[in-house]
């Protein structure tokens, strides 16, 4: 297993990042751009995945860490409750809605599973630095 020395190698950071950029994208849309106050909190929930993820890594601990991943998770959830309210309003197609619904599913799964990994970490007792193997959640 290799040690993950950054979070940009974080398969979880990785499938959130392509998450926010396909919400940008879609919230681009005619409909979708006239609702300002929705396109900026769907994007605002979209931008805070990838976000906390990386602020957690970059913090000193692992409970930090934890905490970050905790508030990227709950951003999940609320994507998918923004996504469905834009659908509500027909800002986006069914199809759009399933795609991206099913993504941040599996993102918030993902991100569930590094939670459950990350609490039987082990710290590099040499320079107080967290340890991350590489490994398939």
């Amino acid at each position: 297993m290799a040690t993950i020395k950054n979070f940009e190698e974080l398969e979880v950071w990785k499938i959130a990042m392509e998450l926010c950029t396909e919400v940008y994208s879609l919230t681009n849309s005619d409909l979708f751009s006239k609702d300002f106050a929705l396109k900026d909190q769907v994007r605002r929930s979209a931008i805070s995945i990838p976000s906390n993820i990386s602020e957690g890594y970059e913090r000193d601990g692992i409970n930090q860490f934890l905490y970050f991943l905790a508030i990227s998770k709950g951003s999940c959830g609320e994507l998918r409750t923004q996504l469905r309210i834009a659908f509500n309003l027909s800002y986006i197609t069914n199809n759009e809605y399933n795609l991206l619904n099913e993504k941040c599913l599996s993102t918030s799964k993902q991100l569930s599973g590094f939670i459950k990994y990350l609490r039987n970490y082990k710290l590099n007792e040499k320079n107080n630095k967290l340890q991350i193997q590489s490994v398939n959640l």
